[in-house]
């Protein structure tokens, strides 16, 4: 599935259990399937930053890293702080989720529980979520410009086969 591109930008591949956050503008893509990415704007000095996380919560066994959303989404709102941002400037869009393996046994999901966390902890620092596309059953790829905090997003036609 091909979506347009800004034109003439740095790109940075965002892989899973990564994060990023620039003062540069960046046209950042990832792949989403069950993961969530956040991504965070503020467009009063026009700083982006976005998440890839793919487990809701660490559990306190061994390093705490992006891997888990509760460390993703915190470290993502201090590195935006860190570069002077001010946390009543953030907004978040949010993206991902799929119940990619069409489970429907009636249990929380990984992806749902990777959703609800996104939410509850964006509201305990009360920055507002202004778009996003979470949950159904397919996988989705995500444009983030840093700038100018315009994500693109579109669903992949399948999900990729776990192996």
């Amino acid at each position: 599935m091909a979506l347009p591109s800004f034109p003439a930008v740095a790109r940075h591949n965002l892989n899973p259990c990564m994060l990023i956050a620039s003062r540069d503008e960046l046209e950042v893509m990832t792949l989403l399937g069950s993961c969530v990415s956040v991504c965070l704007w503020d467009s009063r000095l026009a700083f982006g930053g976005m998440n890839h996380y793919m487990l809701p919560l660490w559990n306190g066994d061994g390093l705490p890293t992006p891997k888990y959303g509760n460390v993703a989404i915190e470290k993502l709102i201090g590195k935006m702080l860190e570069f002077g941002c001010r946390k009543e400037q953030l907004v978040a869009k949010c993206f991902g989720g799929a119940n990619v393996l069409g489970d429907t046994s009636g249990r929380m999901l990984i992806g749902e529980r990777n959703i609800s966390l996104a939410q509850e902890i964006l509201a305990t620092h009360r920055i507002p979520i202004v778009a996003q596309d979470m949950g159904g059953l397919r996988g989705m790829k995500i444009l983030f410009n840093t700038r100018t905090g315009v994500v693109l997003a579109g669903r992949l036609a399948s999900s990729p086969t776990h192996v």
